[in-house]
């Protein structure tokens, strides 16, 4: 969704149906603009701090971004194309008379269903009529994203990836559009997610379903990908790099195909890493843009500096892949769902697992925080499933029990991970049984490279008994479909499900929730409850 001004993103990908919903979320933005090497961030304290901006020490990279007075536009009309990609445009009959007349603080929808892209207008008196509908011929559209920074009443920088590896930047407003990596020209395999860089115009990061994360310029040409030699800082050690059967090598495997450092940047991809040797399902932003969380079908979770370009920790789930994953508005939590029925709480800081949730029944397909509800005490975020619930979830660190004799990450050796017992089933890494899984006893396994001394932490499962279980504040039955998308906004909570049905759901005021023992929510759509 997006409304004028503010757009951001999130994702669903789901059993033949895809679906990708973008919500307006301004106010979640802390990136600040300083320089061509530097951002400013807010930490926790509320304390404005210097970061580093991804690629800002290249040259070569920097001399080729436009100023806005320049910048360029997507070259191809999408309603007169002779392309074999894209079938056929359906706009409204009276696009342009809508567009002038709306309100401005109504929300702009997309959502790609099957092999349409659709672009609709919540303001409107029939919501389910399209601004316009794209149909496409040779692939699925599975995910998108709308550029905050580029937004205008008049441009839109909206990035679509595809079933066949192909990404279409396009404008809604104008109908243009261009297509980048085509048919698969740097890598062929399936767009899981993708993004924009939070405070670049021209940069997004697309996940491929072979496990590799790449940083593509939307003004650049394509060219046939050769892989480089990893500048130096970037090698990773060798065990990993060969692929050595041993697990700590398999789930700890990160290598710069590409680095953003490369002075050769006249061509995509700006940058290129094989993060995983399974399908990623999905990846998130730091507040601070220095940091992406990634979740894959290989059970793990997985912390990457993005600046640079290392490879920080590797947690895995209980058991089975995880499906997908937000950081808190302050970047200290990393918050995760999957396979296992259960949402995890990670400390990004002290680098473990903070707690359990449990209360899902089935697959957790989309989690988020909830920035009005969040303080610098207490956390408020939410989930929903393939068990049709949406699940609203309260924490604060003092009230959750810490592990017993847990060292800092930092203090710990290698260890064996010779418990670990892997196996391909359909393109997944799963554990062969629940014996198999590792369990910790407070070690973490490292694999370090001496020559930068800096480790890659594995942390191995925590037991039950050494963590906190978190119940759910609230827990209710919202569809007969399963849940696809949870989507926070002030006003209002959005949820999707697998039949392609968006709901609103009304907030109710801070002080009702807070001094309530239930929360009520109501249907925008008509209709609606109590949800105790």
């Amino acid at each position: 969704m997006y409304r004028s001004p503010g757009v951001s993103q999130s994702r669903e990908s789901q059993s033949g149906f895809d679906q990708t919903t973008s919500a307006d979320t301004d106010s979640h933005s802390s990136l600040l603009k300083t320089g061509s090497g530097s951002n400013t961030s807010r930490n926790g304290d509320g304390v404005t701090v210097a970061t580093e901006r991804f690629g800002g020490g290249n040259a070569s990279l920097s001399a080729s971004s436009k100023d806005a007075a320049k910048r360029k536009k997507p070259k191809n009309n999408i309603a007169k194309n002779n392309s074999t990609f894209v079938s056929r445009i359906i706009p409204h009959e009276s696009l342009a008379k809508r567009l002038v007349e709306r309100n401005s603080e109504d929300l702009f929808v997309f959502a790609n269903i099957n092999r349409a892209f659709n672009w609709l207008d919540m303001g409107s008196s029939v919501k389910q009529e399209p601004l316009s509908k794209i149909l496409f011929t040779k692939a699925h559209p599975l995910c998108h994203d709308v550029n905050i920074l580029t937004k205008s009443s008049t441009h839109l920088d909206v990035i679509i990836g595809f079933s066949s590896g192909d990404i279409v930047w396009f404008d809604p407003i104008s109908n243009k559009y261009a297509r980048l990596n085509k048919n698969g020209m740097i890598n062929s395999h399936a767009v899981a997610d993708i993004k924009w860089i939070p405070g670049t115009e021209n940069l997004f990061l697309a996940a491929h379903q072979d496990g590799s994360l790449i940083v593509y310029d939307k003004e650049k040409e394509d060219a046939p990908f050769m892989p480089e030699d990893a500048p130096a800082g970037t090698e990773i050690p060798e065990k990993i790099a060969t692929g050595s059967d041993d697990t700590a090598s398999l789930l700890g495997y990160f290598s710069v195909k590409k680095s953003v450092e490369s002075k050769n940047q006249r061509t995509n991809p700006v940058s290129y890493w094989s993060v995983s040797r399974s399908a990623i399902t999905a990846f998130a932003f730091s507040p601070d843009c220095q940091y992406v969380a990634v979740v894959a079908e290989d059970q793990c979770l997985r912390v990457i500096n993005i600046v640079k370009e290392k490879l920080l920790d590797v947690y895995s789930s209980y058991y089975g892949g995880l499906m997908c994953v937000c950081w808190s508005p302050d970047g200290r939590y990393v918050v995760t769902g999957g396979q296992d029925d259960l949402v995890s709480i990670w400390s990004f800081h002290d680098r473990r697992i903070v707690a359990r949730c449990e209360g899902h029944h089935s697959w957790v397909s989309s989690v988020a925080f909830d920035p009005w509800r969040c303080d610098d005490r207490t956390y408020r975020f939410g989930s929903v499933g393939n068990d049709c619930r949406l699940l609203l979830w309260d924490f604060s660190v003092g009230m959750l029990h810490k592990p017993k004799a847990v060292r800092p990450a930092a203090t710990q050796h290698r260890g064996s991970m010779s418990s670990h017992n892997y196996q391909s089933q359909s393109g997944r890494i799963r554990a062969e049984s629940l014996s198999g899984r590792l369990r910790s006893n407070s070690n973490i396994a490292s694999t370090h490279d001496e020559s930068l001394d800096q480790a890659i932490a594995i942390h191995p499962v925590e037991e039950r008994a050494r963590t906190a279980v978190l119940p759910p504040i609230m827990s209710k039955v919202i569809d007969a479909e399963h849940l696809t998308q949870l989507i926070f906004r002030e006003d209002s909570i959005i949820t999707t499900c697998v039949e392609g049905h968006l709901k609103t759901w009304n907030r109710p005021h801070v002080e009702q929730t807070r001094n309530g023992s239930k929360v009520t929510l109501s249907n925008g759509g008509g209709g609606g409850g109590e949800l105790k």
